[in-house]
């Protein structure tokens, strides 16, 4: 149970980060709002990527092995733009090109696609920068 827990608390802190890089990064992705509102879309992002994802991945794998993992892509565009969605509804300020507030247009998938390449990337390089840290 504890183990859990800080299994959760680590996702939800790299989700956090990799956020924070994504509204920095990112033309069009904003984040207005108190910290205390990014610690919940980053727990929704971690829920949405710890939970969701494998579903969907799973139920997607023979597209993904035909198109060299070119779904996988889409897939994690269509989950960035998920949580955005939630977190419209939830009022968190997370927008991707002001949507979901605004219309929804191709900047916003555009955007999502960029928010989810710099999200892996940071995911990556954290948990790369996990395995080779000694633990005590």
């Amino acid at each position: 149970m504890a183990r859990a827990v800080i299994d959760m608390t680590i996702r939800i802190v790299v989700n956090a980060v990799a956020l924070v890089a994504a509204v920095s990064l990112v033309p069009r992705v904003t984040f207005h709002g108190e910290w205390w509102q990014l610690v919940v879309v980053a727990a929704i992002f971690g829920l949405v990527n710890g939970y969701l994802r494998p579903i969907v991945k799973l139920l997607s794998l023979p597209l993904n092995l035909l198109s060299f993992g070119a779904v996988g892509f889409v897939i994690n565009t269509v989950l960035v733009l998920l949580v955005a969605l939630i977190s419209g509804q939830l009022q968190l300020g997370f927008t991707l090109a002001g949507w979901p507030t605004h219309a929804f247009t191709s900047d916003a998938i555009v955007a999502a696609f960029l928010t989810s390449l710099v999200v892996s990337v940071v995911s990556t390089l954290i948990a790369l920068v996990r395995l080779i840290t000694p633990r005590a």
